[in-house]
């Protein structure tokens, strides 16, 4: 049986400056809830609506690394790195304002560099990547290193 070319992109295919979308996530409770129970963090400013009216954001606000972790599986539904991904090398982050509950956020990224790694299978691609909300604030961004499987023989 012949093997299905990937989904995602494979190295070659990525080149500085492209740039790529996700679908957009709407932020839940559910989803704040079960991320304070799956990281066991129950800070208040995400779990106390009495205790969050009194900070600056006025309401609970979602947890920043459950904005990355949403950011992750949106350039996973964006598809571009499903099936030749084969390992996140590093990231540098900025958490830059507040995804609150109910916001609508969607990931951007931007193709900043590839360097070929062929011991490695591929290359890293970096990409600059932001997350913004349904407002077109960025709350989050910085840079993803990804090793990414190249075509080999399939092309």
């Amino acid at each position: 049986m012949a093997e299905e070319r990937a989904r995602g992109l494979y190295f070659e295919e990525f080149s500085p400056g492209m740039e790529l979308l996700s679908p957009a996530r709407t932020v839940t409770e559910a989803d704040v809830v079960l991320f304070a129970g799956l990281s066991g963090d129950y800070n208040p400013l995400h779990t106390d609506a009495e205790f969050a009216k009194g900070t600056p954001y006025g309401q609970r606000i979602a947890h920043g690394l459950l904005g990355l972790a949403i950011a992750s599986g949106l350039a996973a539904r964006a598809g571009f790195i499903e099936g030749t991904a084969l390992a996140f090398l590093g990231l540098n982050w900025k958490f830059k304002g507040p995804i609150l509950i109910g916001d609508t956020i969607h990931l951007r990224a931007k193709v900043a560099k590839t360097r070929p790694l062929p011991s490695m299978g591929g290359g890293m691609v970096i990409f600059e990547v932001s997350v913004d909300n349904q407002r077109g604030e960025t709350v989050q961004r910085g840079e993803w290193s990804l090793l990414v499987r190249s075509r080999g023989e399939e092309g």
